[in-house]
């Protein structure tokens, strides 16, 4: 079983009010995660204790750079975001490096599957 971990302070609430659809993750994850798989949705901490909070099926898997994002994409990974520099200073706080428009990511979207 495969987990798409999310940081509790940046997406608990938005996660659990189901307005999150889409995670972008650096680099290229295609090989990890595909279309149609099922998978679970947690918060937590890296390396720390996780709160499975659903499981979802993969919806769709695209890898492309953060300039080829598309509105749809932004929004869907976070409600308050509006453009491609919300998301560079997102990644960038996560990553902890400096992130640029020309770095690869794989956008996933997903839906909750209610068990």
């Amino acid at each position: 079983m495969y987990a798409l971990n999310f940081y509790t302070d940046l997406y608990g609430d938005v996660l659990r009010n189901n307005r999150k659809t889409v995670t972008i993750r650096l680099g290229d994850k295609s090989d990890k995660y595909k279309t149609g798989m099922i998978v679970w949705i947690t918060v937590g901490p890296r390396f720390g204790r996780r709160q499975k909070l659903y499981s979802a099926i993969l919806d769709r898997v695209e890898v492309k750079t953060i300039a080829e994002l598309s509105p749809r994409d932004i929004e869907r990974e976070n409600p308050e975001f509006r453009s491609g520099d919300d998301v560079l200073a997102m990644m960038s706080r996560i990553y902890g490096e400096l992130i640029t428009p020309e770095h690869r990511v794989t956008v996933i979207y997903f839906s909750r599957v209610d068990e």
